[in-house]
């Protein structure tokens, strides 16, 4: 028996997903899932806050050099990607693109893992990564309270280092700088409901 066809989806496909969906256009296909849960949406921000200070303003002994942006839409070649958090080198990066997505891709990523996008951000998302040139990823699970840092050498994604709990993070390529991982769980996770 013959396979239906599949239609490769278009830009237009993503723009027509409803707003409290995350869409994506992976290898020619439509990916929907809900936006992140409180925790997640939390210790994006709290690394945003690590991160941005030194790194973006040159505060605190920070290098400075970097540019980041939450959720931004990534046009890599015909997939259109979004991370929790990317950040690119300013040197790469001189002037924001006027467009409401960019094309360049970032040199560093963080997706924060969860039950509806565990597979599809260390699979799919992380090969696309890889192939476009993505220097550094993270995955950051504030559930589990892990982080996990990759550097890609070789074209292959090799695991640098794994920080659980409250150890202490230098890790690249922000190693210029220390912080510790508690400090990207704000709050105690809500108690189980009966």
């Amino acid at each position: 028996m013959a396979e239906p066809f599949k239609r490769t989806a278009t830009y237009d496909d993503l723009r027509d997903v409803p707003p409290h969906l995350v869409a994506e256009i992976v290898y020619g296909t439509l990916v929907t899932h809900p936006r992140p849960a409180t925790p997640h949406i939390f210790s994006a921000t709290s690394l945003s806050e690590e991160l941005v200070g030194p790194f973006q303003k040159g505060r605190g002994g920070g290098p400075g050099g970097w540019i980041f942006g939450e959720e931004p839409e990534l046009h890599l070649g015909p997939h259109v990607v979004v991370p929790d958090l990317a950040g690119w080198r300013r040197e790469r990066m001189p002037h924001l693109p006027a467009t409401a997505f960019i094309e360049l891709p970032p040199d560093w990523v963080c997706e924060l893992l969860s039950p509806s996008t565990l597979a599809h951000d260390r699979g799919a998302k992380r090969r696309i990564y890889g192939a476009y040139g993505v220097r550094h990823l993270w995955f950051l699970d504030p559930v589990v309270r892990l982080l996990e840092v990759f550097a890609l050498r070789d074209a292959e994604w090799v695991l640098v280092d794994t920080f659980v709990d409250d150890t202490t993070v230098c890790a690249p390529p922000f190693d210029a700088i220390t912080f510790p991982l508690a400090a990207l769980w704000p709050l105690d996770p809500a108690p189980e409901q009966a």
